[in-house]
């Protein structure tokens, strides 16, 4: 039992933290606030983010093998493959932010140029469509913890 509250404790920590930077993200990238400091800001962010997204996944995991209920019990539930599939899918999307903040921050060091207006814009908007789809994913998860979906 002392497990099980650990690893939710640690899951829910990760969970947190992940939405914290993502939301820093959505803060930072601006095109009013772009500026040197800024974009240097949203690459150690963003890095931030990633691993704060590792986190959830392992301890996830771990809250599957390890956790009272056990893997038969959440890997049969459809309610996880959604949120599963909701956290690839908010994945694959921050790819994107990600290799556009490592750009940014290698150009302005090379050359001392800020991102395009429209570069900035568009990267936004792929970090808000991540916030808000990370956003659904407990919605599903306070389902699966009440036994919807066996």
């Amino acid at each position: 039992m002392t497990l099980e509250a650990i690893l939710a404790y640690l899951h829910l920590l990760a969970i947190l933290t992940m939405v914290v930077f993502v939301a820093s993200e959505a803060a930072l990238c601006r095109i009013e606030w772009i500026n040197a400091a800024v974009v240097e800001r949203l690459a150690r962010v963003d890095m931030v983010y990633g691993i704060a997204a590792v986190l959830v996944l392992l301890t996830g995991v771990l809250r599957t093998w390890l956790g009272v209920k056990g893997t038969g019990w959440y890997w049969t539930n459809p309610l996880l493959h959604i949120k599963l599939t909701l956290f690839i899918i908010v994945g694959v999307l921050s790819a994107f932010p990600t290799m556009t903040y490592i750009r940014w921050r290698k150009t302005l060091r090379a050359t001392g140029a800020l991102p395009a207006e429209v570069e900035v814009r568009k990267t936004r908007k792929l970090v808000m469509i991540q916030a808000h789809l990370i956003a659904l994913i407990p919605l599903f998860a306070v389902f699966l913890a009440r036994g919807f979906g066996k």
